[in-house]
């Protein structure tokens, strides 16, 4: 239920979650810009049509992020932090172009109503408040967080926003209970946190189960690319869904680059009209800016062409 006049009912949980991963070592790095960026798009187009439509995250972690606070790794020894090399590299920056100003002025937006003051970069917020800035009257949005404490978390962070549910369950179960939306009009992103090598199979499960309750939803999946192998797999079982499909990947180094995570990429399903050409005019300055050595490149294509 939404939080109209008052907070919602305690979050029903009844499990504690082994899950090991936490975003906040990774709030704000290139993989959050360049997966928010598209987001913005992919939000802004849906909203080109007055109808609203669901939002729905399968796995929404925490609302937003503190980058003051520091990252401890389970050794005890503190975590660099990653968002100087991601949203850092943009904030203040001038001559950018219409959509990374937007996308700015979301941050600042969650960064200021947290308390952050003048132009300190304190607070980030993750995917789910991205957008809930974003999102109209007409509009609605389901978070799904498995891992209890960052449920909770997110709870408590949306208890008086209006036509916001949060569910402490899995996200692919969220697909199944979720979809179709009584609005008929869907925006799905599942954003797992791929500690599992079986996470693709569980994605392209998860994708099936999506498109047979609701075909024309358009489906955000956002994917690391560690080993191009595994994803040029992920590719082809995706393919085989048969319905419209446009990627999008960032690579911030070469492949001589010992980084493990040289890039990430973004699959959409039944993309929106024309989203290709406004993601494809902005890949070029998220490449260059967020780029760690000479070996950078951003790349688009159509996996399954639109009929």
């Amino acid at each position: 239920m939404s939080a109209v006049g008052g907070r919602r009912p305690p979050l029903q949980t009844n499990r504690i979650d082994p899950l090991n991963y936490r975003h906040h070592f990774h709030a704000g790095n290139y993989a959050d810009v360049f997966k928010h960026v598209l987001l913005l798009q992919l939000v802004r187009a849906m909203q080109r049509k007055e109808k609203g439509f669901l939002y729905l995250d399968t796995h929404a972690g925490r609302g937003g992020y503190d980058l003051s606070v520091t990252s401890i790794l389970p050794d005890g020894r503190s975590r660099e932090p990653e968002h100087p090399a991601g949203i850092g590299r943009l904030w203040g920056e001038a001559g950018l172009p219409a959509v990374l100003n937007d996308y700015l002025a979301l941050v600042r937006r969650f960064n200021d109503r947290q308390g952050a003051t003048g132009d300190e970069l304190k607070f980030y917020p993750g995917s789910p408040w991205i957008a809930k800035l974003l999102l109209r009257p007409q509009d609605r949005m389901a978070l799904c967080e498995l891992r209890t404490d960052d449920a909770e978390a997110l709870d408590f962070d949306f208890a008086r926003e209006s036509r916001v549910t949060v569910q402490a369950i899995d996200g692919y179960i969220g697909l199944k209970a979720m979809l179709p939306p009584p609005e008929k009009r869907a925006l799905v992103l599942i954003d797992p946190p791929f500690e599992s090598k079986a996470e693709f199979t569980g994605v392209r499960r998860g994708l099936g189960e999506a498109l047979r309750r609701m075909p024309g939803a358009v489906i955000a999946v956002w994917y690391p690319i560690t080993e191009r192998a595994r994803t040029d797999e992920f590719h082809y079982a995706v393919r085989e869904l048969a319905v419209p499909t446009f990627y999008v990947e960032l690579n911030i180094a070469g492949d001589g680059s010992l980084l493990r995570m040289k890039g990430c990429g973004l699959l959409i399903l039944n993309p929106p009209w024309q989203i290709d050409g406004e993601i494809r005019a902005v890949l070029p300055v998220l490449a260059d800016r967020l780029k760690v050595d000479s070996g950078a490149s951003a790349h688009s294509a159509w996996l399954v062409p639109e009929r």
